[in-house]
């Protein structure tokens, strides 16, 4: 290694949104800014972010919301964080048993791949069961300061169900939901790409709802790394955004996709049948065990459509989730700190063809199947249009 180069360490889970960290390493884009980087798989956000805030990680694959909650002090050690690029935008999908898919089907009043149908159902069904002095159910989500709960909170509480009174949400890792499901363990769960079309091909969960059925355009996973290390290597993030920009580019090619799938379907990256990964790239997804397939293709992107480019529209859409269920409170200075992790000027200084808007896209920035449209600056006027909320 010569003087130029640096060593990274950097975390990940395996899902699918960790696509552009991984190929920027195995495609060798990295290598060729000069950085020499050790990726290590983990199998808990907590894990993750744990060994990101003490330094055992120079930077991680993470959530977006832990990276919020993380610089906030909310839940855990108070560590600054920043965000210079998006992993992914979208990537989750909720995931039902065949039991509670038939149930809620049974108790719609329209088509159910209607969110709207599907949450109404759902309250039915959650009556139905208390009226018969039947347990809860259970869904399974991968950490209180995550998109999976916001968004199976934010569905929910659409359709008229408490997710505190109404149902129980159980904290699992990624890996460990479809045995969850296939034992029993849970009704449902909320998770990112893969995992959803496991379960589908092993034939115990049909997906309800891709994330960009709720939310057109929902921040997923971030490349994140402390503040004070961004601040002492400022070359090194630049050069780790540029790497990431090539490999996002490389992975929204289609003709590059089944290398892609095959890269990450590596056991020590994702694991998973590399022909999973690729309909999960492609937006092309079997959504029920007899082979129904469903396009989306707004599934998970990774670089197009400017998903790369961090936002902070999002961060302050994170945040209101936050305190809507009482995870955090309302403040002007915490919100300005919210929006701070999300680094677009970061991003710009690394890829300089950045466009800051993108055609085409929701006006608010999130596109939501419910409630009103979200203003970033306008959070306590947001949080007061719901009815289900935490004080």
């Amino acid at each position: 290694m010569n003087a130029s180069e640096a060593r990274l360490r950097i975390g990940f889970i395996p899902l699918a949104d960790a696509a552009a960290l991984i190929i920027a390493v195995d495609k060798g884009f990295a290598a060729a800014e000069g950085l020499d980087i050790e990726l290590v798989r983990e199998v808990s956000w907590s894990n993750v972010r744990d060994k990101l805030n003490i330094g055992l990680f120079d930077a991680a694959h993470l959530l977006a919301p832990v990276a919020i909650a993380s610089s906030l002090g909310i839940g855990h050690v108070k560590v600054r964080i920043v965000a210079p690029f998006g992993l992914g935008v979208n990537g989750n999908a909720i995931t039902v048993s065949p039991a509670l898919y038939a149930a809620i089907a049974a108790a719609a009043d329209g088509p159910i791949v209607d969110p709207m149908v599907s949450a109404r159902a759902l309250a039915r069904v959650v009556a139905k069961r208390k009226v018969r002095g039947e347990e809860p159910l259970t869904f399974g989500m991968t950490f209180p300061f995550s998109t999976h709960n916001y968004h199976l909170r934010f569905w929910m509480a659409a359709g008229g169900v408490d997710p505190d009174e109404d149902v129980r949400l159980v904290v699992l890792p990624p890996p460990y939901m479809v045995d969850s499901l296939a034992n029993g363990h849970v009704d449902g769960f909320c998770v990112g790409a893969p995992w959803n079309s496991v379960a589908v091909d092993l034939g115990v969960g049909f997906i309800l709802h891709f994330v960009s059925e709720i939310l057109l355009r929902a921040a997923e996973k971030v490349l994140a790394m402390r503040d004070r290390w961004a601040q002492e290597h400022p070359d090194t993030l630049l050069r780790l955004v540029r790497a990431h920009g090539r490999a996002a580019t490389f992975i929204e090619e289609e003709a590059n996709r089944d290398e892609v799938a095959a890269i990450l379907a590596a056991p020590d990256r994702i694991g998973v049948a590399s022909e999973v990964i690729r309909r999960t790239l492609d937006g092309r997804m079997k959504v029920a065990p007899d082979g129904t397939v469903r396009v989306n293709d707004r599934y998970l992107l990774v670089g197009r459509k400017g998903a790369a480019r961090p936002d902070p529209a999002q961060a302050a859409w994170l945040y209101a989730q936050m305190v809507r269920w009482g995870q955090a409170p309302l403040s002007a200075e915490m919100l300005a700190a919210a929006k701070g992790v999300f680094r677009p000027d970061l991003y710009d200084a690394a890829i300089v063809t950045a466009e800051p808007t993108v055609s085409g896209e929701p006006a608010d920035g999130i596109g939501a199947f419910a409630g009103p449209s979200f203003d970033p600056n306008t959070v306590a006027a947001h949080l007061d249009s719901w009815i289900i909320r935490r004080a």
